[in-house]
């Protein structure tokens, strides 16, 4: 029971620090995600003479604190927020785009990232193609906070986010192949092509299977009942029971919960949900995942006290020039079909693509048997830190720069 209290304790210290900063961001209207990163780094460097603070950053940055933290507390929850918060009917709008950036760019760009890490960087090439899975994703977190903030258009913004949910999934399954089996399928030669292929469509059918059948009952739960509070708890029991049934079958859980909430949100706020349900288990959620998000991204800044820098910026320099080339490539040829985007809006898609949590929760979920993790976490760490800091702080000004700045009535028409 003590040691229960003490975790709490230093939970409750760490986020009332994420708190404060997020107040203070949004007085100075900056992004408030960027400006946790950033007192988490501070934190992280500085050796504060707040013993409390310190013990509190040491146990929240273990390993495997971050990763349950993040990867099955907090994702379940911010996915199925962001899918009751996306109207179905404006994604399936853009389902070419979102389709053609989250399978085929995402696939690309692992590709070429693992070749250049492999060829480039010198990593061997499970190495090479692990990192690549890290990298291929664009973390829905740090890309919903930002885009929301800065006001583009709707298409704009649900072309992102749906890219970035749905690749989630598909880089958590590349993630699994690369660490696990990737040498293993080499040596297989094209038997193990086929072995690779197979895995990678039983975990994403299979995750959409249990998100279907799962949104399917649970909104039939809630047509008998107009009660908010009981239709909140059915949402959430939703998002933690996709994600960890799904695990449960060894199929992909972001994937269910992603299929999960959107019928959840579309079929079942249409036969199960009043305007009050609705407006208030959007309140609800929008509280939960601004507590989850002031915890990650300062937890994410915290995590360089683990990181060790010295005599590598070359590699890192290197490490960042890769992903950015590779996203640029990967998202000029997957978003060719679609005529609807111009050249200003793929260049905004681009830099958009961040890069967050997630990517270093997967690092840091890999067994300390695993041949250059270190090496992963320190490329993992270094584009992450660069991906929210730098290309963050510059999409505004971006966005501006380019025109695509929608009028606010516009923005909040949806």
């Amino acid at each position: 029971m003590h040691d229960f209290n003490e975790v709490f304790i230093q939970i409750l210290i760490l986020l009332a620090i994420a708190i404060a900063v997020v107040g203070v961001a949004k007085k100075v209207g900056q992004p408030d995600t960027i400006a946790l990163v950033l007192v988490g780094l501070f934190l992280g460097v500085v050796n504060l003479p707040f013993p409390l603070i310190d013990q509190a950053e040491a146990f929240i940055t273990q390993s495997e604190v971050f990763q349950v933290i993040i990867i099955s507390l907090f994702l379940p929850i911010l996915l199925g927020d962001a899918t009751l918060k996306l109207p179905f009917h404006h994604l399936y709008q853009q389902k070419n785009t979102v389709i053609g950036m989250a399978l085929g760019g995402t696939f690309l760009s692992f590709v070429l990232i693992g070749f250049a890490a492999h060829y480039l960087l010198g990593l061997p090439i499970a190495v090479a193609f692990t990192f690549a899975a890290l990298m291929s994703a664009t973390d829905p977190i740090s890309v919903l906070s930002i885009f929301k903030s800065a006001g583009v258009s709707q298409k704009l913004s649900t072309i992102m986010e749906g890219e970035s949910l749905f690749n989630d999934g598909i880089a958590i399954v590349l993630f699994q192949i690369s660490s696990i089996y990737l040498l293993t399928y080499i040596e297989m030669g094209w038997a193990g092509v086929g072995s690779g292929v197979w895995m990678f469509l039983r975990f994403a059918v299979g995750g959409v299977l249990v998100g279907l059948v799962l949104g399917f009952l649970f909104s039939q739960v809630i047509r008998f009942y107009d009660d908010y509070p009981f239709e909140i708890a059915v949402s959430a029991l939703l998002f933690f029971g996709s994600y960890f049934i799904a695990e449960h079958l060894h199929v992909s859980g972001v994937i269910a919960v992603v299929a999960g909430g959107f019928v959840f949100g579309d079929y079942g706020g249409k036969i199960g949900m009043s305007k009050t349900t609705e407006r208030n288990i959007n309140s609800f959620w929008d509280v939960i995942t601004l507590i989850a998000n002031s915890l990650i991204f300062l937890i994410v800044g915290l995590e360089i006290r683990n990181i060790d820098f010295m005599g590598q910026w070359g590699i890192i320099a290197l490490a960042i020039a890769i992903v950015i080339v590779a996203r640029i490539i990967a998202l000029f040829i997957s978003t060719m079909p679609a005529k609807s985007l111009n050249r200003k809006e793929r260049i905004l898609l681009n830099w958009g693509g961040l890069k967050g949590s997630l990517s270093i929760a997967l690092a840091l979920s890999l067994p300390s048997s695993f041949e250059g993790r270190e090496t992963i976490l320190l490329l993992t760490f270094s584009v992450v830190l660069f991906s929210l800091i730098v290309q963050g702080l510059t999409i505004k000004p971006l966005i501006g720069k380019l025109g695509l700045k929608e009028k606010v009535s516009e923005e909040n028409t949806h």
